[in-house]
């Protein structure tokens, strides 16, 4: 009861949960974007979205520090200190890893994607959009089914996402003469699956936000 006192009284709608949906579209305007490099041909357009990826990262670690500030700058806030201060994280460590995964196929000089780098790229793409939808719904509690839902379809993505990681691996340790080529693909694939680790760990604090909200 005290908790749902203190909701009517908090910040939420000027400051933490416009600051998250903030925060969220960046973090899907990261998955697309390294999806899209994916598709991309070797020239401009790929050094183009090289560098939307760096400042999509820029950008997030931006907002990051925007919710700091106002959790230092505000007492009573929407949802626990520590649940903000997590998921805000999470957000910030997801576009680490995408960010990460741009940047050795530049340093690397990789040429040509692999069909699972590109797989890889999709689900990550599709994950940051279910976080996206689920993020937008915090603010509506009324709405706890359609967050839930998202959840899942994350939860469901890193697994698949994990299978192709592991099928990739095997096939590169069977086929791929050439070592160097094999650890600059690996590396890269690695990168990949652990943004869609990142995006799991970041629908289970969704998840235990929204136990303590219900």
């Amino acid at each position: 009861m005290i908790g749902q006192i203190l909701r009517l009284f908090s910040p939420h709608d000027r400051k933490f949960f416009p600051l998250f949906d903030k925060a969220a579209t960046n973090l899907h305007d990261g998955g697309q974007a390294i999806y899209q490099l994916m598709l991309s041909h070797p020239g401009k357009e790929r050094i183009d979205l090289i560098r939307k990826v760096e400042d999509i990262e820029h950008k997030g670690d931006d907002i990051t520090h925007e919710i700091f500030k106002e959790l230092g700058r505000n007492f009573i806030t929407p949802l626990d200190r520590e649940d903000i201060y997590q998921l805000s994280t999470s957000i910030d460590n997801i576009l680490d890893y995408i960010y990460g995964s741009s940047k050795r196929i530049e340093l690397y000089q990789i040429q040509e994607f692999t069909p699972d780098m590109i797989k890889l790229a999709e689900l990550l793409s599709k994950a940051t959009e279910e976080l996206r939808r689920a993020i937008f719904e915090l603010k509506n509690i009324r709405k706890i089914r359609n967050i839930t839902d998202s959840l899942v379809r994350v939860n469901s993505i890193e697994n698949h996402a994990d299978d192709i990681f592991d099928n990739a691996v095997a096939y590169l340790f069977q086929h791929e003469k050439d070592a160097i080529n094999l650890i600059k693909t690996k590396e890269v694939l690695a990168v990949l699956e652990s943004a869609t680790d990142m995006c799991e760990d970041t629908a289970n604090i969704i998840e235990s936000i929204i136990l303590k909200m219900a």
